[in-house]
């Protein structure tokens, strides 16, 4: 039989086999082009940015940190519900510590992360849940447990997720993050952790893809060589 023939064949096999994984790419492709990724992150919904602390002479020195925390890594000076503490990093961990008294702080309890959610949510919806997960949900599957996290009730299921030990803003998550993040999921094809881009399945579609795409431009130059021979 003619090159042509199997050309045709081969072209509407791999259209019928990559056509619908295609059509997921360009609509995957085109929300993660239309959407800002600032949108996305969720910076519209937190408020994270604090003035920095003014200068002030009550403060624990370091160094006395330093004597308590033998096995500390390192430290840093912060705000945490508009008091200043020290972030102290050491072999076991990290704790908080009133950068004013120098008591340890402990973890997050729960007023202090309903205090934190409704400092850090910037919008207008009530506080509806507020939960210490000891097992990470999908969306947020890559932070460490326990996870504070804090859910509104707006037009997008915002999620705020907090750390216990720090404090800090973890993750924020919005029904377009959630879409984002499935599209994300068909787009590479990676169906249980949406994170691995070299996996075997994207492989073998990307490869039928692009045959499908050499099959077609050789069928693209076969019609029109033929017809400048007629």
């Amino acid at each position: 039989m003619k090159p042509a023939f199997w050309a045709r064949r081969a072209h509407k096999w791999f259209a019928l086999i990559i056509g619908v994984q295609a059509l997921l790419w360009t609509i995957g492709g085109l929300y993660m082009t239309v959407m800002s990724i600032d949108f996305i992150h969720g910076d519209h919904l937190n408020h994270v940015a604090a003035p920095p602390l003014a200068k002030a002479n009550n403060l624990i020195d370091p160094a006395v940190i330093a004597a308590t925390y033998p096995a500390m890594t390192g430290y840093r000076l912060k705000r945490l519900l508009d008091e200043p503490v020290y972030e102290v990093q050491h072999a076991a961990g990290v704790e908080l510590v009133d950068a004013a008294t120098g008591r340890s702080l402990g973890p997050i309890d729960e007023e202090k992360a309903r205090r934190l959610a409704l400092a850090t949510y910037q919008g207008n919806a009530p506080l509806v849940s507020l939960q210490l997960l000891e097992t990470a949900p999908q969306e947020v599957g890559t932070r460490p447990v326990p996870i504070w996290q804090a859910r509104f009730d707006d037009s997008g299921s915002t999620a705020l997720y907090f750390s216990p030990e720090t404090g800090n803003l973890l993750a924020t998550r919005h029904t377009y993050w959630r879409a984002f993040d499935f599209l994300w999921m068909l787009h590479i094809m990676d169906y249980e952790d949406r994170s691995d881009v070299n996996n075997t399945l994207l492989r073998i579609a990307s490869t039928l893809g692009l045959l499908f795409m050499l099959s077609g431009v050789w069928l693209l130059v076969y019609s029109f060589r033929r017809r400048s021979a007629t």
